[in-house]
């Protein structure tokens, strides 16, 4: 038997395998994760909180504020799990996750856009241009694991062209956040279209994610990735030239 809720489906015998009972409250309760809880909006001390991957620049001073208090937090933690901080290698570890967390892979939520100079397209080019392989290391906002992979970048130009080296440094603002990888392509395109205006526009992210290989389904790392595009423009439109962007990118 198949149970549906609107958009996901999921089998009721898998269902009492994970520890979930065949009664209505338990299954009512698996179906309501696509419902909206109410949370706080604002924390303790007043500051407005917001999604995963959403950017709010945060000053240094309070960056350290928040390597602290998550240091702490961290300790209450290790002691529910029952780990000895008298180990030595677990003596540093909260702080050493708090500051991995605020300053390496959540970055991207508390810096200010990369700066990004355009240039004039002076000789009019009206062709593709692409940069691929840029790297791509996110955090999977449902588990908090990681998201590896490879994206490439593909735009027609309007008035405005982009230094090759920016495109990787707004690829990784936008991956430096917890993440689901259909909503990271659509946010470079959003902020490459605004900045670029271009006549044509496709973002293609290929990925392992690693909540479906070091959990769960504990899948191969070949069966655990996602490829995901975003077109616009003449690329949303034209066959051929979407043809000609996907075959350029292999």
């Amino acid at each position: 038997m198949k149970i549906s809720n609107q958009s996901f489906e999921f089998n009721s015998e898998e269902f009492v395998e994970n520890g979930y009972s065949e009664n209505g409250s338990d299954r009512d309760k698996f179906q309501r994760i696509e419902e909206h809880p109410t949370f706080p909006v604002v924390n303790p001390e007043g500051k407005l909180l917001f999604d995963a991957n959403g950017n709010s620049p945060v000053s240094l001073e309070e960056r350290n504020e928040m390597i602290e208090r998550v240091t702490g937090k961290l300790g209450e933690i290790f002691e529910v799990l029952r780990i000895n901080r008298n180990d030595p290698n677990s003596t540093n570890s909260p702080s050493r996750i708090a500051k991995m967390w605020v300053n390496e892979l959540f970055a991207g939520r508390y810096e200010p856009p990369p700066n990004c100079t355009i240039f004039p397209n002076r000789k009019k080019v009206d062709e593709l241009i692409i940069s691929k392989g840029i790297t791509v290391t996110s955090m999977c906002s449902h588990h908090w694991q990681t998201i590896s992979g490879e994206c490439s970048i593909g735009y027609m130009p309007g008035d405005y062209v982009l230094g090759l080296s920016k495109f990787t440094r707004i690829v990784e603002w936008f991956s430096k956040r917890g993440q689901i990888q259909e909503e990271l392509g659509e946010q470079i395109a959003d902020f490459l279209e605004e900045l670029l205006q271009p006549k044509a526009l496709g973002v293609v992210i290929t990925s392992k994610h690693y909540c479906m290989i070091a959990r769960g389904v504990q899948e191969s790392e070949e069966k655990a990735k996602m490829t995901t595009s975003v077109m616009r423009g003449k690329l949303g439109t034209c066959f051929n030239l979407r043809n000609e962007f996907l075959s350029l990118i292999r």
